[in-house]
């Protein structure tokens, strides 16, 4: 059974509606028996989810042109515990930006190839408010990640 991992920070609710929509995606397209999808906020998960997980995404915010700090403060928690245990996972990063977002996924990067986790996709950055369009497209990126697990890619 595989388990990929949803890991978010939200202060004003967008990246959280972000995350939702993602694990509602993710659900649609997991057989039972072959793959599990796990919610967490940033603040309620660490190293043991990290250590079950086969693939995670981090959904945050941009603030202040820089990577909100819970998702920075999950992934300065898991950063030395993953790379002792040799974790290698694929990983995905969905921001929800009010600038453009690039600083913020220039961190994430830096942190994520550090310990190394490998990009399963090209990060997604939802400028402005959340539209039915960034919900979709979270939907259909959770959908891709279950059967990129369910295959193997990943």
């Amino acid at each position: 059974m595989k388990t990929l991992l949803i890991v978010y920070h939200s202060q004003s609710g967008a990246s959280a509606a972000l995350a939702h929509a993602l694990w509602q995606g993710a659900c649609t397209a997991a057989d039972e028996d072959a793959c599990t999808v796990v919610l967490r906020r940033a603040w309620d998960s660490g190293s043991a989810d990290l250590s079950n997980a086969d693939a995670l995404v981090l959904v945050g915010a941009e603030n202040a042109g820089a990577l909100a700090g819970g998702l920075k403060d999950y992934l300065d928690r898991v950063f030395y515990p993953a790379i002792n245990a040799g974790r290698v996972l694929p990983c995905a990063l969905v921001l929800s930006a009010g600038n453009d977002g690039r600083n913020a996924r220039r961190q994430a990067q830096r942190m994520l190839a550090g310990i190394p986790f490998t990009e399963a996709t090209e990060p997604l950055i939802c400028r402005g408010a959340v539209t039915d369009r960034h919900r979709q497209q979270c939907g259909e990126l959770g959908q891709a990640l279950v059967a990129g697990l369910a295959m193997g890619i990943f």
